[in-house]
């Protein structure tokens, strides 16, 4: 039905001026574009659900470092984002540095102190902004295109308008033109399609900050989990004892 011979927006295209298809062709490359960052990142966003719940699944709060987890393999241009895997990665990494330099500095159990939580803490804030950033990667484009859209409709409708108005001076009077009815059909069919546009990214703009805001969380509580677990797994005795040792 969109190609068909008598669709509106097809003949509003064929009539127009060079300046005229110049604004369909801009409209269409902005929803294209609308249209990818939307598709890709709902993408990112199910697998990156999708992979956490499965690392959650293998994981441990009695053995918080014990978690081997193979991140799954993927394409070059299709390279799907695993916060919880990387934030762990991370999170281990430091950790075990922590835990290997207090066993040597004190020999017997493994612990870990008030400032090493502390910054085991700052070390999964700074994990979980890099993820965050990694999945509102190209999120800018939507409100660019939002606003840019209805622009170039504005556009495109007040050209069309100008070519309206232009043809009625030069031709004469009571002779019909298709240039006039061009005109007419570039400006409605501009305003339209620049509608047509925004939408879309709109919705899509707002449903993609949603799904960050829920990502955000849950990391938040991921973060959580690793720090409590850790501190349960691995307590520091020697303050116990010296808060006991105080009382009596």
């Amino acid at each position: 039905m969109f190609l068909a011979s008598g669709n509106p927006f097809i003949n509003a295209y064929l009539q127009s001026d060079w300046f005229g298809r110049g604004v369909f062709v801009a409209l269409f490359l902005l929803s294209m574009i609308s249209w990818v960052v939307i598709l890709y990142r709902v993408w990112i966003f199910f697998n990156a659900s999708r992979l956490s719940r499965d690392l959650m699944a293998q994981f441990s709060e009695k053995e918080p470092l014990n978690l081997q987890f193979q991140r799954p393999l993927s394409g070059r241009f299709l390279e799907c984002s695993h916060p919880f895997f990387e934030i762990y990665k991370a999170f281990k990494k430091k950790a075990l540095s922590i835990l290997n330099r207090n066993m040597a500095d004190r020999e017997g159990s493994p612990y870990f102190s008030q400032s090493d939580l502390e910054l085991l803490e700052a070390q999964l804030e700074v994990s979980k902004e890099v993820q965050v950033k990694l999945l509102e990667k190209h999120l800018f484009v939507l409100p660019i295109v939002m606003t840019l859209g209805p622009f170039l409709g504005l556009l495109g409708t007040v050209w069309g308008i100008l070519m309206t108005f232009s043809e009625m001076q030069v031709r004469t009077q009571g002779v019909a033109s298709t240039h006039l009815l061009a005109g007419i059909s570039l400006a409605l069919a501009a305003t339209v399609i620049g509608l047509m546009v925004a939408i879309p990214a709109l919705i899509g703009f707002h449903y993609l900050k949603h799904k960050l805001r829920e990502s955000r969380k849950e990391m938040e509580e991921f973060s959580f989990l690793l720090l409590s677990s850790l501190e349960f797994r691995y307590p520091d005795l020697s303050k116990t004892r010296e808060a006991v040792f105080s009382k009596i």
